[in-house]
Parts: structure tokens; C-alpha cells; sequence
């Protein structure tokens, strides 16, 4: 089996957002389809702080992300956990339902729990629309396009995860977020950092 094909199907890039009592908290998505004319779905992964919090509060939000997102916002969402940090601190958001939605966005949609289909590593959230807007006009992100041109890798509890194949040539990985950096890393000064998660050298491991 090939799973490489999966490669070539089509998703965007969002922040799932919902609360964890008076805080809101959030995580990057990719997996999301409109089902029908006033439900989507968005899948999370068991691990996810994010999907706790769904389950708890029965309620979240969709930031449509564009190609010109805040640098910080992929890094924050998709690869810190909301158990440890406050994700929010520092983004611009405005309210929406009780929900924050992120400003510099395509646009939001605001969704109510209808049903859920648990898989072995993530639940699938039915999420009835009970509102929705443009925030401005911009490009939405592809899951291609995050690839691509931003570099951009998957965390192993994205449903889109695909373990990449060592390279033969001397390379080293991010251990949090899957980043693979070609060359000798260890010749890079102290404060690099990877270009994905933003973390230092130090987490890399060689492949």
C-alpha cells in the first residue's frame, strides 16, 4: 500500500476553538468538511487538550486561516498544548457566541455539537452551524500550500500524519513537529530555531 496518494487530497488549514471554563483554547485542524448545508465535521485527535474541551462544552468555532496568518498562530496551535499554555495570549480575537474566533482570518464559523463518531485515535465532531461570517477578503490556506511553500510539517496526532522516509543524505528532525532539516544542524548557531514550531536546536535528533 501507497499511502503517499493521501498526499493528494485536498484540505485547508483552520483553528478549532472552544473553552476551557472562562479561557478560551484551541488547536490547528486540517480535517473538516461541509456535510450538509447547516452541519460540518472536524476530526481531533484523543490527545488533543482541544478535544476534551469540545466534549465538555459542546460547542466550537472555525478560523478559516489565509496564506498571510500571523507567523505565531501555526506554531502556537499546532504544536504546544493548551494543558500547558495559554494559546491565546498575544492573538487578536473578537467573541463570537461565547467563542473566540482569530482576527486575521478568511472567516469563522461557530458550531453547536449534534453527534460524534469516535475512531481509535480521534472523534469525529458533527457540529451544527448556528453562525458564520467573512472576516476579509484573503487567500485560505491549503494543506498543500502550508506544505510547499511555508515547509510546513504534521504533528503525529494530525489525521494527515505520514511518518517520512530517512533521508540518505546526513539530516536531522524535529522531534516536535517532524521538521527535517537538511545538513549538519549542530553547525547552526545556539539561537536557531526551527523554522516550523519554533523551538530550539536542542530538539532535534538526527535521522
Amino acid at each position: 500500500m501507497n499511502n503517499e496518494i493521501l498526499k493528494e487530497l485536498s484540505y485547508g488549514v483552520y483553528v478549532v476553538s472552544t473553552m476551557n471554563g472562562d479561557k478560551p483554547t484551541g488547536c490547528i485542524a486540517n480535517s473538516l468538511m461541509q456535510v450538509t448545508y447547516d452541519t460540518i465535521a472536524v476530526s481531533i485527535n484523543h490527545e488533543n487538550f482541544t478535544n476534551e474541551c469540545i466534549n465538555k462544552t459542546g460547542k466550537f468555532a472555525v478560523s478559516i486561516l489565509g496564506t498571510d496568518v500571523d507567523e505565531n498562530i501555526i506554531p502556537v496551535f499546532g504544536f504546544q498544548s493548551g494543558r500547558e499554555v495559554f494559546k491565546f495570549e498575544n492573538v487578536p480575537t473578537q467573541k463570537v457566541n461565547g467563542l473566540d474566533v482569530i482576527k486575521n482570518s478568511a472567516g469563522y464559523i461557530v458550531c453547536e455539537v449534534t453527534d460524534k463518531m469516535e475512531t481509535e485515535t480521534h472523534t469525529v465532531f458533527l457540529g451544527k452551524i448556528v453562525d458564520c461570517d467573512k472576516i476579509k477578503d484573503c487567500t485560505p490556506m491549503t494543506y498543500d500550500y502550508y506544505h510547499k511553500v511555508k515547509k510546513g510539517t504534521s504533528p503525529k496526532t494530525a489525521p494527515t500524519y505520514i511518518e517520512e522516509k530517512p533521508s540518505s543524505k546526513l539530516c536531522y528532525r524535529c522531534t516536535i513537529c517532524n521538521y527535517i532539516y537538511e545538513g549538519d544542524i549542530t553547525k547552526e548557531p545556539d539561537d536557531y530555531v526551527c523554522p516550523i514550531c519554533k523551538k530550539t536546536k536542542s530538539v532535534f535528533v538526527k535521522c
